[in-house]
């Protein structure tokens, strides 16, 4: 049995202390991390071959222009620009193709079946036409979130996710200093038709496949909010495999969760140590050993079971490792693949032959481009796209 490393209570767990009066709410600051580079980086003895891929050479295409009714071709994608107020579409062999604006810092991004897109900004939540390249409506937000502001502390929209029926979207409202909120939008009339009271920071929004129940995961209160899409009542599942010493301070919270197809349970990766694995419907948390003991946050899983969890650096460079993607099959199995810098978020390709992890990171060291991974050979192409991308789709 694979034997769990204990944390340092000064290093993994609690901010120091000058530095916690200011980062109250978020992730504990990991060093900076070196600017996208502008060569090929070296291969080391167990990592992947890295190579970068400029921009085209005649540029983007101007923002919001397409032919007109022209869809996104399949296996393009959609990056939310946190570091701007834009989304950006994206040739995985070229790079960007044009930008939409869509309000203040968008973070989580979800696509409909009708080629909406759904935008979670400071602002609301933006409607994008995918295929017009041009923002549709912006749906404010019930709930109080102060002035409108950028950075990993703003207030506003976080993570997003669409009812399988398309006829609700779910969004994780951050509100600074306090608990967030779950609110839903109409996608017909485009209006907020109800908001209920989650944890604080919800970094992530996940729906069932049957749409009966929603989980907003809360990053500053360890949890993970289960609500029932019909009748919205609401149940609180912490989820802290390390405790909760250090409370806002630490580092050892939750940030995104994947549904595992198979059985509905939500898999919420921890410090590439430990899979906490949750039954929304009894509460009961398992937790599995993990392979690539770096710092994670983005997670997404694929039809057939497979996971996917961005690693973003070591929260102590002395015993961690440094960036990385690991992904792990149904059965448990692990390959970890090397990045070169903080990342965030991720998304696969239809055939799950390509993954695409965006380089914005919520905190310092984001690049605006995405690594390009391919799963098969392990080569690692870093992409041009975006201003610090956040969200990630694929048409």
């Amino acid at each position: 049995m694979t034997k769990f490393r204990r944390p340092s209570r000064t290093a993994r767990v609690l901010l120091p202390a000058a530095v916690a009066v200011v980062l109250l709410s978020g992730c504990a600051g990991a060093d900076e991390a070196p600017a996208a580079p502008t060569t090929a980086a070296a291969t080391g003895p167990t990592g992947p071959t890295v190579t970068v891929t400029p921009p085209p050479s005649a540029g983007p295409a101007p923002s919001g222009t397409a032919p007109a009714g022209a869809k996104p071709d399949a296996g393009t994608l959609l990056v939310g620009d946190f570091g701007s107020d834009t989304v950006t579409f994206v040739d995985p062999a070229r790079g960007a193709t044009g930008s939409v604006r869509v309000g203040t810092a968008p973070y989580g991004l979800a696509l409909g079946k009708d080629g909406r897109a759904w935008v979670a900004t400071a602002e609301g939540v933006a409607v994008v036409d995918t295929a017009a390249r041009k923002r549709l409506a912006l749906v404010p937000y019930r709930t109080d979130t102060g002035p409108v502001t950028t950075g990993e502390y703003r207030g506003g929209g976080m993570g997003i996710a669409l009812s399988p029926d398309g006829k609700r979207v779910y969004v994780g409202v951050n509100v600074p200093g306090g608990n967030g909120t779950l609110e839903v939008v109409d996608t017909a009339s485009l209006e907020v038709v109800d908001v209920v009271d989650v944890g604080r920071r919800p970094f992530d929004v996940d729906v069932s496949r049957d749409g009966s129940a929603v989980y907003a995961t809360n990053h500053d209160s360890f949890d993970v909010t289960v609500v029932d899409a019909d009748s919205l009542a609401t149940r609180r599942v912490e989820v802290a495999p390390y405790g909760t010493e250090g409370g806002l301070g630490s580092w050892l919270k939750p940030h995104y969760t994947a549904v595992r197809p198979s059985d509905g349970k939500l898999l919420l990766p921890f410090e590439g140590e430990r899979l906490a694995v949750v039954d929304p419907a009894t509460g009961r948390v398992d937790i599995e050993p993990m392979t690539a003991n770096t710092h994670q946050h983005g997670a997404a899983v694929t039809p057939d079971g497979t996971l996917f969890a961005v690693g973003t650096g070591p929260i102590d460079p002395s015993e961690d490792r440094g960036p990385s993607l690991t992904v792990r099959s149904p059965e448990g199995v692990e390959r970890v693949y090397p990045l070169d810098g903080p990342h965030e978020d991720v998304a696969v390709s239809k055939d799950g032959r390509t993954a695409y992890v965006t380089g914005g990171f919520t905190r310092d060291g984001s690049w605006d481009g995405l690594s390009v991974v391919d799963l098969g050979s392990g080569e690692v192409k870093r992409l041009a796209a975006g201003s610090r991308p956040l969200g990630v789709v694929v048409f």
